[in-house]
């Protein structure tokens, strides 16, 4: 599984709107495909941050605005997006990932 993290500014005042749409648009993604884990909240910089976990990208294009009228209403509240960040899940937290070992520090005499 992975996530998509979607990072948006909001024109001021459109912030119940943008949030309505959103409710709307997860809701009718829940109601064709379950869920995947969506969440939105208000950034301490004041942007609106919200993510989806996808099983994989076919999931994430099937499943994928469903609610054209919930979509117009955040269209409509969004001064600014970003791009979006892609992040990939790790189901067993005690595992990391193979690293390149670390440089060993040069010996250099000291003063």
């Amino acid at each position: 599984m992975f996530a998509v993290i979607y990072r948006w500014r909001l024109h001021p005042g459109l912030e119940r709107q943008f949030a309505d749409g959103w409710h709307r648009v997860t809701a009718a993604i829940h109601a064709r495909c379950g869920s995947y884990g969506s969440r939105l909240h208000r950034a301490d910089d004041g942007t609106w941050v919200a993510y989806a976990r996808w099983p994989d990208e076919q999931t994430r294009e099937r499943c994928s605005a469903p609610d054209p009228q919930g979509m117009a209403m955040m269209l409509e509240a969004i001064a600014e997006r970003f791009p979006e960040t892609r992040l990939q899940i790790v189901d067993d937290l005690l595992s990391e990932p193979e690293r390149e070992p670390a440089p060993e520090p040069a010996n250099e005499p000291l003063g």
